[in-house]
């Protein structure tokens, strides 16, 4: 009987390129910012539990994907793009250069953090390294951000200004006051509008009609675009072509990222009010990471080698930044005056590097 030999395997599929022409490195850099992320909150879950993050603590578990993808499509360093994060963007501060043992120390309340324990959590900017700290009252920062994005279009500057609201946010006059105005002077400036689902414990249909948040904006007569915010390279094409839109002249860019807040508003919030098996479904089927991870994977551009190298180094940093300021001093008494008084008793203190 005559052997057959076994007939040749078919060639491999070659593996798609990235989206935009990032390279290996930067999808892995990419992958670092989002376990950057999640590592450093889920250590200011356990500091916050043992009574040493004063304050609340504003977890952006779920919403990684969006404020890393977004921050990663800006230009960044010196004289270039600006963002302004809310409390859970802590992803697009690490990807702008905020350091993990800043944050650790704003949370506690360090006297050595950014704003020398006055303020709290990421209420603290660089404008040198790109992000301007956050007003509290919320869309407050629209009309902020709308005026500096007004300066760099005066001065004739390729820069663009980005600014992320929430789906409760929208619902405020300054939200609206501030794109009013970025639309009608054509500023380049970034709105990225968070559908997360919750205003604390308030669902989008018990505070607004229309069905998106991209629709507010069209009635400012802003191009909107609504991309799925659990997909990181989707954020970041997205608003990388928003951001050159806005660059070239082209006016406000309102961009609806679709998420989902799988914490409460802060760690103190239980989250009685969310229907049963939602946050499970939400983490099962649609968490930023793992999608990402999949996607690195199966299209071969990285492997998990790589990937637990970084969780590993990510690790370290992480915990060489909680022992560098566990002994820190709290801010001493008579360095309330500096910033205050015409003729402190200290030198004056600068909130914002670069002013």
């Amino acid at each position: 009987m005559t052997s057959r030999a076994a007939p040749a395997p078919a060639p491999a599929s070659p593996s798609p390129p990235p989206p935009a022409g990032l390279r290996g490195e930067q999808l892995l850099e990419i992958y670092r910012y989002l376990r950057l992320t999640r590592t450093l909150e889920e250590r200011l879950t356990a500091l916050y539990r043992q009574s040493k993050v004063i304050g609340g603590l504003f977890r952006s578990l779920g919403q990684e994907g969006e404020s890393v993808g977004s921050a990663y499509a800006l230009e960044r360093g010196r004289h270039k793009d600006v963002l302004s994060p809310l409390i859970r963007n802590l992803g697009s501060m690490l990807v702008m250069g905020a350091e993990p043992l800043q944050i650790l120390r704003q949370y506690m309340a360090k006297g050595t953090s950014p704003s020398a324990g006055r303020e709290l959590n990421v209420h603290f900017g660089d404008l040198e390294l790109g992000f301007l700290g956050q007003i509290s009252h919320l869309g407050d920062m629209i009309p902020v951000m709308a005026g500096i994005a007004l300066t760099f279009k005066l001065r004739s500057e390729p820069r663009v200004a980005l600014v992320y609201i929430g789906d409760g946010g929208t619902s405020t006059g300054t939200f609206h006051e501030g794109l009013n105005l970025a639309a009608v002077q054509r500023v380049p400036l970034l709105v990225i509008g968070e559908y997360n689902h919750w205003a604390y414990s308030t669902p989008p249909d018990k505070q607004f009609a229309v069905p998106r948040l991209a629709d507010k904006a069209k009635g400012y007569g802003i191009p909107a675009v609504t991309v799925d915010g659990n997909d990181v390279l989707a954020v970041y094409e997205a608003t990388r072509r928003a951001a050159e839109r806005a660059r070239h002249g082209e006016g406000v860019q309102f961009l609806e990222v679709v998420t989902y807040r799988r914490k409460g508003h802060a760690e103190h919030d239980d989250q009685h009010y969310v229907p049963p098996g939602e946050l499970e479904r939400w983490a099962r089927e649609n968490d930023p990471i793992d999608r990402y991870v999949k996607q690195l994977l199966d299209h071969d551009w990285a492997d998990a080698r790589e990937l637990r190298d970084i969780d590993a180094r990510v690790a370290a940093e992480i915990d060489a930044a909680t022992d560098a300021c566990a002994n820190d001093p709290l801010p001493v008494p008579e360095s309330a005056l500096p910033a205050v008084y015409v003729h402190p008793a200290a030198a004056p203190l600068h909130w914002y590097r670069g002013l």
